[in-house]
């Protein structure tokens, strides 16, 4: 499986972002696609993940209500609708997948990684 992750910016705090991830590869209704983050000296941390085949979702607590997550099967394209963004929403984002029907949040299961792509959100 391949990724790549596109849609970063600069905006002010308050705005929207979509970031995609365009993924190719066999099989890829198996898999589960996430994102994960990382700030400037902190670790990397789980956004949100969906489930290719099923489309449930799951967010981490500091997105959830503010981001969305959404699959095109027909792009093989997977989105993450970023609204009402904090500063501290700044970081380095990243789609990866893992080969599973179920929700996944922890990086370390995944197994495919796309290069990231970097959010500002200016105060």
């Amino acid at each position: 499986v391949q990724l790549q992750a596109s849609g970063g910016g600069l905006v002010q705090a308050g705005g929207s972002l979509r970031l995609s991830c365009a993924a190719s590869g066999r099989a890829l209704s198996t898999y589960g696609l996430g994102w994960f983050r990382q700030a400037p000296g902190k670790e990397r941390e789980f956004v949100a993940t969906i489930s290719w085949s099923s489309g449930n979702s799951y967010y981490a607590n500091s997105v959830r209500g503010r981001f969305t997550i959404s699959r095109d099967n027909a792009k093989n394209t997977v989105y993450l609708q970023m609204n009402s963004l904090k500063p501290e929403d700044t970081a380095v984002y990243y789609c990866a997948a893992v080969k599973s029907y179920v929700i996944v949040t922890s990086s370390s299961h995944y197994d495919y990684w796309g290069q990231g792509t970097l959010v500002t959100v200016s105060s």
